[in-house]
C-alpha cells in the first residue's frame, strides 16, 4: 500500500518535489517551487501538492491549482501535474491520489474540483466526467475538461 503525503504536512519534501514535477513536466522548477511553497504557507485552500514515496524516492505525484493553462478561469480549482513513474503504473496509485485530493477538498468545503487533460478515457474509472472542451494557453488544438463533484 502506499501512502500519499500531502506537502503541506511535509515542508522537507517541497524541494524535491518541486524537481521531480519540472521533471516530468518540463515545467521550470521555481514554478513548482513557487506553488509548494504557496502550499506550505498554508493560508488558502489552494494550491496544495501531493506525493508519493517508495523507499524514499517520488514515484507520484499531482498537484491542486486555480488555473492549469486555460482559458477558462471561472472553472477551478484544477487538479493538474497527475504522473505515476512507468514502473508503477496500474498499480490503483493515480486512482488513490484522485480520490485523496477530492476528499481533502471536500473537507475544505470545495466539492468540485477540475482536471485539463489530452486524455479520453482515463479519468473516467474514477468518477471524473469529461466536462467541456478549453482552449490551452499556447496550444493549437482544444483540450479536454474534467469535472469531478462530490
Amino acid at each position: 500500500m502506499y501512502t500519499i503525503k500531502k506537502l503541506h504536512n511535509y515542508p522537507e519534501l517541497a524541494e524535491k518535489a518541486a524537481l521531480w514535477f519540472s521533471q516530468k513536466w518540463r515545467v521550470p522548477y521555481e514554478m513548482y517551487l513557487e506553488s509548494i511553497n504557496a502550499c506550505l504557507l498554508g493560508e488558502k485552500q489552494v494550491p496544495q501538492w501531493y506525493v508519493v514515496l517508495h523507499e524514499g524516492e517520488i514515484i507520484a505525484g499531482l498537484g491542486a491549482i486555480e488555473n492549469d493553462f486555460h482559458n477558462r478561469t471561472d472553472l477551478t480549482p484544477n487538479v493538474c501535474g497527475v504522473y505515476v513513474e512507468d514502473a508503477y503504473r496500474k498499480q490503483g496509485i493515480a486512482g488513490l491520489m484522485l480520490n485523496s485530493v477530492c476528499e481533502d477538498y471536500a473537507v475544505m468545503g470545495i466539492s468540485t474540483l477540475y482536471l485539463l487533460t489530452g486524455h479520453d478515457s482515463f479519468y473516467e474509472r474514477y468518477d471524473w466526467e469529461f466536462y467541456c472542451m478549453v482552449q490551452g494557453d499556447g496550444e493549437a488544438e482544444m483540450s479536454r475538461m474534467y469535472r469531478h463533484q462530490q
